[in-house]
């Protein structure tokens, strides 16, 4: 089975749920194993979390692409793979293939980027080349459940 679907969101706190609700109503569909399920959307729920959080525009962008976000899960075969894209001003440095440094233990902030990575199978974060903004995209080898469920007509 392949499925994929896009949302360009408005960067606000409403629109974290909006995805996560998709995604797990995608997986249910396809008849994804629960646990799975829930291990991916809480993954969605931290990058995208922080796309609303970190990815405005430079110098306050108004009206513009800094008040969007983009969200992209692919599920083709075995594997979902999902995308979180913003307009905001990307990671510090180059491309990277882990997330950037540990926060310290007292931090109150950080923890999202190490808890996506300990949740998804693969995880690079980066830097949109050209437009700015961060992207973080994340897969996921899928397992299923026992009866997958039947679309009622």
């Amino acid at each position: 089975m392949s499925i994929w679907w896009s949302l360009h969101l408005r960067r606000e706190a409403a629109s974290v749920p909006l995805a996560r609700r998709l995604l797990l109503g995608t997986m249910e569909t396809a008849g994804v194993d629960p646990d799975v399920s829930y291990e991916l959307s809480v993954a969605l729920t931290e990058a995208c979390a922080n796309a609303v959080e970190h990815g405005g525009g430079v110098g306050g962008e108004a009206g513009g692409t800094g008040r969007a976000y983009r969200v992209t899960a692919y599920l083709d075969g075995e594997t979902c793979r999902i995308e979180v894209a913003d307009s905001g001003p990307g990671f510090p440095g180059a491309e990277r293939a882990s997330a950037p440094t540990a926060p310290s233990d007292d931090a109150e902030h950080g923890r999202g980027l190490r808890l996506i990575e300990e949740l998804a199978d693969h995880v690079q974060f980066g830097n949109r080349s050209g437009r700015g903004g961060a992207v973080v995209s994340f897969d996921k080898i899928l397992k299923w459940k026992d009866e997958p469920s039947l679309l009622m007509a």
